[in-house]
């Protein structure tokens, strides 16, 4: 079940999409014009719900979620046919050889990974800003810009080059180490202004009625905050050393902490915000099923012996666990969406939508302190740590065991409907072994980060073109004709149709400062980690 919607602002560049939203006279649904689901210009004069309204909007779009407005199928085409399936975590069991699983860009399915991004975070971001600027509401303004950068540094690690530091002044595109500066120098003041706010008063609100990810709870935005600068330090580690280390400490040296729990993790709450979670609809009711895990997590876990994986993925009907490689060509596709192969463990009402595990925050600090950062402690202990909360997001047991396990390796491949098998030459284990070498360890660090922040793709995706962590199966079928390494594997999404011919100029400064050509083989400006 592909969206085929029309969508009738597609024509405009990102620039002209920001004009049109700014000075908009009610808060619209950006492809079916007004939506009934949304609040009107008059009825936000009351109660200063304007800003509420754009700031809800905001949150919606981080990872699209079917919420009256977007769908299933607009999560499908914008997240799960790419960064799912290139993190190893997922694979399409869709009956056709045209699509991003093999390499096959389909246009508007990018289009909708950068349109989506700019009308649903940018455009409403930029509301909030002019309105908190004139009245003075300092700090919904830094709310929504932590808002902003989670979102859109998601949209920048896909393309590289977007339209941001000048957003709304220019449509030329900023290249990426500016991008990211800016992206850290808003963490920045997001941090300064949100801590003085919540400084003396750790139960201070901001934003209760429409924050469905902390409810109003100013501290632990500041604490997501903190940790997300982390993340966007660690990412930049191979491009500008000096920065990331700086950007770090900043973050470990806050006053305000990290997420350390999982109360503290950034996540949609069911109780704020009526939704489900879109994979459960893509894996059980989207054409009997057109995705179903990863063959390369299944087989991680499945080698490790990983207690997680009851929690992650069903068993199929032999009681075992049985994954999809990426890029499947094959004349039966109901087989790998019959009871041969394991589903996703997802509860369609319950299951949340993560933005940002507890566990993520242990193992960032792992690797800055094998980095030699002052992190706190060393990187096995962050390390341990990560993984033992992971094991408890996860309601899972055995964890003393799981770390003292220096045998169980990820194990091979076998394609339990087809023939497409595989095997690993990774031999990288639970536990933590101190005499390893540098990449030995980081091996560790981010194999037991990927699988914790499953299923979170495009993170997933980024780690492992950072690092080259965990081994990924490739694709079966490649079909970029050449433009993309099949051994070193998709390094980001091209530009899209629309913007190259209604912002032309934009897309060639976008290009200049790529680096290199527009297609999935250019590597991204902090993915210079050698291969």
């Amino acid at each position: 079940m592909i969206l085929n919607k029309i969508l009738s602002w597609s024509k405009l560049p990102v620039m002209g999409m920001s004009l049109i939203l700014l000075n908009t006279t009610s808060c619209i649904d950006y492809i079916d014009n007004v939506n009934p689901n949304e609040v009107t210009e008059e009825m936000m004069e009351v109660d200063n719900l304007k800003t509420g309204a754009f700031f809800s909007q905001m949150i919606r779009r981080v990872v699209i979620v079917n919420d009256g407005d977007k769908l299933d199928s607009d999560y499908q085409i914008a997240q799960n046919l790419s960064h799912d399936l290139y993190s190893g975590y997922i694979a399409a069991t869709l009956g056709s050889t045209n699509h991003n699983g093999q390499y096959n860009f389909q246009e508007q399915w990018v289009n909708a990974t950068f349109d989506y991004a700019y009308t649903g975070i940018m455009a409403p971001w930029q509301n909030i800003h002019k309105i908190a600027t004139e009245q003075g509401l300092a700090e919904v303004d830094a709310l929504a810009t932590i808002v902003k950068v989670e979102g859109m540094h998601r949209i920048a690690d896909s393309f590289g080059p977007i339209p941001y530091v000048t957003y709304g002044s220019s449509s030329l595109y900023n290249s990426m180490d500016k991008v990211y500066a800016q992206f850290f120098e808003e963490l920045d003041n997001a941090i300064e202004v949100l801590g003085n706010y919540v400084n003396g008063n750790s139960n201070a609100k901001l934003m209760s009625d429409y924050d469905c990810v902390y409810a109003g709870n100013v501290a632990k935005w500041v604490k997501f905050a903190n940790t997300l600068r982390l993340r966007l330090a660690i990412r930049v580690a191979y491009a500008d050393a000096e920065l990331a280390e700086k950007e770090a400490l900043k973050s470990v040296q806050s006053p305000f902490g990290l997420i350390e729990t999982k109360a503290d993790r950034a996540e949609l709450l069911h109780n704020m915000l009526e939704y489900h979670h879109p994979l459960h609809e893509i894996a059980y009711n989207f054409n009997s099923g057109d995705c179903r895990p990863g063959a390369t997590i299944v087989s991680y876990m499945s080698g490790l012996k990983d207690p997680r994986v009851s929690s992650y993925f069903t068993a199929a009907a032999d009681g075992k666990y049985h994954g999809v490689r990426i890029g499947i060509t094959t004349s039966n596709m109901s087989n790998y969406q019959g009871d041969k192969i394991s589903n996703l463990n997802i509860a369609r009402a319950s299951t949340p939508v993560v933005w940002m595990t507890a566990a993520e925050s242990s193992f960032l600090r792992a690797e800055g302190a094998l980095r030699g950062w002052t992190m706190g402690g060393t990187a096995k202990h962050f390390y341990e740590q990560g993984v033992r909360i992971s094991f408890e997001e996860n309601n899972a047991a055995g964890i003393d065991d799981y770390l003292a396990d220096a045998t169980s390796t990820p194990g091979a491949f076998t394609d339990n409907v087809g023939s497409d098998n595989y095997t690993f030459t990774s031999k990288v284990t639970p536990a933590w072994n101190e005499s390893a070498g540098f990449e030995s360890k980081l091996e560790r660090i981010i194999t037991q980060k990927w699988i914790a922040i499953y299923p979170d793709g495009p993170e997933g995706w980024s780690e492992y073109r950072r690092t080259g962590y965990p081994e990924v199966i490739p694709v079966v079928r490649n079909s970029s004709n050449g433009t993309i390494n099949t051994t070193l594997q998709v390094r980001r999404l091209p530009y899209t149709r629309d913007e190259k011919i209604n912002n032309a100029d934009g897309v060639a400064s976008g290009i200049a400062a790529l680096g290199g050509q527009d297609n999935g083989g250019t590597k991204l400006w902090w993915d210079q980690r050698a291969r």
